[in-house]
């Protein structure tokens, strides 16, 4: 194993690397902690040129993994003096064709994430140009390499990772020997980049990028990756074989690189998904549930049935050691997974509560349902939506933001259209005459008009009524907050703010809930998700000291792109073929995100189907482990706040 010669990385002993890992990598709690000390390496190593009057030489990425990064090193340029005069930076990659102006170009990205707030000299920002004339590009590619070489050399390479494995545009396929030059993207990569252009028809075909070998040349590398929807391409680079099929496998050649990981992106390394495969283990109660349901897996057999012999052929000897025999653990683990299902989300009124997940009293709760688009209530827990109303439960849905971004221009057009239609010239709130021009002359990459978002806003709002109303919640019950953080009409929002957070913490003061239910899930590829999580989190945290919140409970359900593993279940209820029926009918109603996905991450399948298809298999896993039968079952994990 190769390991680094720059900066220290003072992690924690548990995340010390093992004898699967074939690269230098660190995790850290989140991508800020990580960002911060990337970027603090970064200024170092300017720092540390620019005492010996040297140029330093960064190859810079792009990509939503390095932004922390260059936001902490324009803060640091503010705010501590750190001068750039003496970079040359060389940037990975830009699509062909790119002008320079396009909103998507690289080009603009870095002009808006780092260039136009440091003191680099302009002359010493390269960027690969996607103007060049398609018979000029060999020999540009070759003066850019050149360029590089000039400058000394990459002290410094800065990279991301796709789902495909390329660093830089190089996609699978890719020779280890390879140079800058132009190449084909393919189709995964044009996939996920599908939602910044609007549509994969409009992603560019090809791009230009550094080499493999160019980015091997470089004396120092740092590749950063976070969130669950890298896990599984970082343990295939990390723990791997070296192959074209992979180019981040390349890395393990490299003797200065490293991985900066988050918890999520590293979660399927041995070490964390079965350490128990790599030494000895601290057998807290969620450790053993993880590694039993592994076991069942593994052997695939039920719990009841696991015996000694599995337990000590599959690393888990002194797990056996501890408890005494697999009897004594099959019970205790059937026992806790058995607790966590139930039909009665919001308790079972006068009954023992002491093995159910939630509690019997009050027997009518106070619940609030946040959503943080307008149909994340009805994909992620229809079903148990639906449970709570019809067992008497005061609820109450939160649609945290408009949703408008995902509502596609023909969408917006033909809904302005029937309207126009249909009002003639009557005096409206939006000018739909005006909304209709705009959406027929709209350029590329032309953040929508005020008007245009509010109509592609209330035709979210409409469909969330619609699929409300058939679960059978009041009008009155239904919310809207249209977090400010969202309003930006791009795919980049805003960072949470206080405003967000006030938003949020007034409407649960109004309610005062016994249940609160949240999106979980954080693989959402644009982060909103994430931020509306962490505007529950704090608005909750300043809640805390009010009495009320001492009764408040808060679960955590996953939306459409992830589910939780058997062992992080805390509450399973269980849906009927009847209810699987109405779940669907309900996400159906919202009809703008049928068919065309706009932000469908790495899975292509429509929204409700992907929810169908989970909560079914979540409920062939119970059955697989020796539990009930059901036809489906939505899950939720406790947390505490």
């Amino acid at each position: 194993m190769k390991t680094n010669t720059s900066l220290a990385y003072d992690i924690p002993g548990k995340f010390e690397e093992t004898r699967f890992e074939k690269n230098h990598n660190v995790i850290f709690e989140n991508s800020v902690q990580g960002s911060k000390i990337v970027a603090q390496e970064i200024a170092e190593l300017i720092r540390s040129k620019q005492a010996n009057n040297e140029s330093c030489v960064l190859g810079l990425a792009t990509g939503s993994s390095p932004i922390k990064v260059y936001e902490e090193l324009v803060r640091m340029h503010k705010e501590d003096g750190l001068s750039f005069y003496n970079v040359i930076s060389f940037n990975l990659d830009e699509y062909y064709p790119m002008t320079k102006e396009n909103r998507q170009s690289y080009h603009y990205f870095m002009h808006q994430y780092l260039f136009n707030h440091i003191d680099i000299k302009p002359e010493n920002v390269n960027i690969p140009d996607g103007t060049v004339a398609i018979e000029e590009l060999n020999q540009y590619c070759v003066d850019y390499e050149l360029k590089i070489k000039q400058a000394g050399g990459l002290d410094f390479q800065l990279l991301g990772i796709g789902r495909t494995g390329h660093v830089g545009f190089n996609e699978p396929g890719s020779h280890i020997n390879s140079g800058t030059r132009i190449i084909t993207l393919d189709h995964i990569t044009r996939v996920d980049a599908s939602s910044d252009f609007n549509g994969i028809d409009n992603v560019p075909k090809r791009a230009i990028t550094m080499g493999v070998s160019t980015i091997l040349r470089s004396k120092r590398i740092v590749l950063m990756a976070w969130g669950q929807n890298k896990a599984s391409i970082i343990k295939r680079t990390i723990q791997g074989e070296i192959s074209s099929d992979v180019p981040a496998t390349f890395l393990q050649n490299h003797t200065n690189a490293t991985f900066v990981l988050d918890q999520f992106s590293a979660s399927e390394l041995t070490r964390f998904e079965t350490p128990w495969l790599v030494g000895g283990c601290t057998w807290t109660q969620e450790l053993k549930s993880k590694a039993i349901v592994w076991l069942c897996k593994e052997t695939k057999q039920s719990i009841l049935k696991l015996t000694d012999r599995d337990y000590n052929n599959n690393g888990m000897s002194d797990l056996l050691a501890q408890e005494g025999s697999a009897y004594d653990l099959n019970i205790n683990m059937f026992n806790v997974l058995q607790h966590t299902i139930t039909g009665w989300p919001g308790g079972k009124p006068n009954t023992d509560d002491s093995h159910r997940p939630e509690r019997a009293t009050p027997a009518q709760k106070r619940v609030i349902l946040f959503s943080p688009h307008p149909d994340d209530d009805v994909i992620s827990m229809g079903g148990t939506f639906s449970k709570l109303i019809k067992q008497g439960h005061d609820v109450h849905v939160v649609y945290q933001t408009s949703g408008n971004i995902a509502v596609t221009d023909d969408e917006a057009l033909k809904f302005a259209e029937v309207a126009k239609d249909f009002l003639g010239d009557a005096e409206t709130q939006i000018n739909f005459k005006a909304v209709i021009d705009f959406l027929n002359s709209k350029s590329e990459n032309q953040i929508d008009s005020l008007e245009v978002r509010r109509l592609k806003g209330l035709i979210r709002r409409r469909e969330s009524y619609a699929a409300t109303r058939y679960i059978g919640l009041k009008d009155e019950n239904t919310h809207f907050l249209d977090l400010p953080f969202y309003e930006t009409g791009q795919v980049k929002k805003n960072p949470l703010g206080p405003e967000d957070i006030a938003i949020v913490k007034d409407i649960i003061a109004k309610i005062k809930p016994h249940q609160v239910f949240a999106a979980g899930d954080l693989a959402d590829p644009h982060g909103t998700h994430e931020v509306c999580l962490n505007a529950i989190f704090a608005a909750m945290k300043e809640l805390k000291p009010e009495k009320y919140m001492d009764d408040c409970w808060l679960w955590l359900y996953r939306g459409a792109w992830h589910e939780w593993d058997i062992h992080e279940i805390d509450m399973a209820v269980p849906l009927s073929p009847s209810e699987v029926l109405l779940k669907r009918s309900a996400i159906l109603y919202h009809q703008s995100q049928k068919d065309r996905v706009m932000f469908q991450g790495n899975d292509s399948r429509e929204f409700w189907v992907r929810a169908e298809d989970r909560n079914k298999n979540t409920a062939i896993l119970y059955d697989d482990l020796g539990l009930a039968e059901y036809e489906a079952i939505e899950a939720f994990k406790r947390f505490d706040y």
